[in-house]
């Protein structure tokens, strides 16, 4: 049987071969246990480099696609974070070992609910979740100096490019749910953004209002 020892080494071996290179994420990503984030069936797999399902219909990240909007986020100690879908948890908490504050917006309260509780259990106390339309942002918190989109959209999303401060960045897929989308970092500039395709990836959509649960 394979131990948990083990089991880490492989995991943060892939995340490298994934090219997830920057040490601090290296770092956050394994001082945070994905497997306090899966659940059920699941959960044997949480190590896995995969996406998984999670309640409400919505999955956990694959941890390499993690790795890599974490360190094309470039995530400053003193940054105040705004995430666009919490899902499970597991991505704000590793942005949490990178980040003064991080705002997290999910359409399902039940899925905030579990990931504080989560949050709760591995004693996170930077992470403050919501249950709101994450697709305008949160404009009482803002500006933002990095902000995170874990859902697709088909063009970055007004609100939230409205709410990034200047020199802040965006990362965040675009494309059609039902076909590969881009990811893409979106950077703020005195004038106008500037836009830096990374890699493909799929995500669900990003759905506006509040899910029924």
């Amino acid at each position: 049987m394979t131990s948990a020892a083990e089991r880490k080494m492989q995991f943060l071996y892939t995340l490298r071969s994934k090219g997830v290179t920057d040490s601090r994420t290296m770092t956050a990503m394994e001082k945070i246990d994905r497997g306090a984030f899966v659940r059920g069936l699941f959960a044997k797999r949480a190590y896995e480099d995969m996406p998984l399902p999670i309640a409400c219909g919505q999955t956990i990240s694959q941890p390499s696609v993690v790795g890599l909007m974490t360190q094309a986020l470039n995530v400053q100690p003193r940054d105040k974070v705004l995430e666009v879908g919490t899902g499970s948890g597991y991505q704000a908490a590793v942005l949490s070992q990178l980040a003064r504050r991080v705002y997290t917006v999910d359409r399902f309260s039940r899925l905030v609910r579990e990931a504080q509780e989560v949050f709760d259990t591995l004693g996170i106390v930077n992470i403050t979740a919501f249950a709101a339309d994450g697709s305008h942002g949160l404009p009482d918190q803002a500006p933002f100096d990095r902000i995170i989109v874990t859902a697709a959209a088909e063009d970055p999303p007004g609100p939230l490019l409205a709410q990034l401060r200047v020199g802040g960045i965006m990362v965040v897929p675009v494309g059609q749910s039902d076909t590969v989308q881009s990811l893409i970092k979106v950077t703020r500039l005195e004038k106008g953004f500037d836009y830096e395709e990374l890699r493909s990836v799929r995500f669900v959509p990003l759905l506006e209002g509040i899910g029924q649960e």
